[in-house]
């Protein structure tokens, strides 16, 4: 049975759409329109104990209300959702015990307190026997290397380290499901994989199900296996990373190499493919997939080529042209 199971999910939010000016906001006292705007539109979905699953789509295609819904914070306008058995937004303490949320753009740390302080608070609040809390700390501060940071007022950290202090508040209580929004978000490159292979060890180890959303499509690519795409509040695809390529990318990426000071009679490329790049001694050309081969063999014969590439279109491309559709 699927650790979490969405059927039918909806949310809709009415807003209130005020009118320019002064009169607009006379107008608005006696007689309110209102705009209904649909973030979650039907959405199913399941995921299995251990997954490690990535949830993508552009801004506002619906990701954070839908982790918010099976969070509890938000009641869902239809549908259903079950995550380890319990309705999320019924909020019960069993379902509160066992999941966590880290919103990559929102603190659960006290601004004005070290983070070891924050850290017993919680700690205190999931009833955690202290020496389970001191060993959980250990190793969680250990593999994301802030150890030394504990006794640091939170305002006083950096934003890598105040992120991965968030992790650790997040994981404190061994949660079974965790979901995070934007984990990485405004990090810099150190710090983004020191999270990501924090992450993967984690979900290696404690078997934890993960639900994560990021704009960084290295995060997806080095831990996600299986891919959620969700554009205008609907489920667009839902499958291997791997199957994103095939399906929506209809080109590949063709590179030849020669000698510098080669000769060879002047070639148009670019009637070959579109050409990416150029230079004394390679070039680079998006050819598309079923003609690859074609152009290949007509390209060795005409240049005297001493290194020949072949690879796909950057996944970082195809999820962006996706979005753009």
């Amino acid at each position: 049975m699927p650790l979490i199971e969405v059927q039918g999910l909806t949310k809709a939010f009415r807003t209130y759409k005020k009118e320019p000016g002064f009169g607009g906001a006379l107008r608005g006292l006696f007689h309110r329109r209102y705009e209904q705007t649909v973030a979650v539109d039907h959405v199913s979905f399941s995921v299995e104990e251990g997954e490690l699953v990535g949830f993508l789509g552009p801004n506002g295609a619906g990701k954070t209300t839908t982790l918010k819904i099976l969070s509890g914070l938000l009641f869902p306008s239809g549908g259903s959702a079950r995550v380890l058995g319990y309705v999320p937004w019924q909020r019960h303490d069993g379902y509160r015990r066992q999941f966590a949320l880290l919103l990559g753009q929102k603190n659960q740390l006290w601004w004005d307190l070290p983070a070891r302080e924050s850290l017993e608070l919680n700690s205190k609040i999931y009833g955690i026997p202290r020496p389970a809390f001191e060993r959980t700390v250990a190793d969680l501060t250990e593999l994301l290397a802030v150890r030394d940071k504990l006794d640091v007022m939170v305002r006083e950290l950096s934003l890598g380290e105040r992120m991965k202090m968030e992790l650790v508040a997040a994981l404190l209580h061994r949660p079974r499901v965790l979901f995070l929004d934007e984990p990485t978000i405004g990090l810099d490159v150190v710090s983004q994989k020191t999270v990501r292979e924090f992450l993967r060890q984690y979900n290696s180890r404690q078997k934890v199900t993960i639900l994560l959303t990021s704009h960084y499509m290295t995060d997806i690519q080095e831990l996600c296996k299986r891919v959620i795409i969700i554009d205008k509040g609907r489920i667009f695809f839902d499958g291997r990373l791997g199957e994103i390529i095939d399906r929506f990318s209809g080109f590949k990426i063709l590179t030849l190499t020669w000698q510098t000071g080669a000769s060879f009679p002047a070639v148009d490329f670019g009637r070959y493919g579109e050409l990416v790049e150029q230079s004394a001694q390679h070039i680079q050309l998006k050819v598309k997939r079923d003609q690859v081969i074609a152009v290949c063999k007509e390209l060795l014969d005409k240049v005297p080529v001493t290194d020949i590439d072949i690879q796909e279109v950057p996944i970082e491309e195809v999820i962006r042209r996706i979005f753009a559709r």
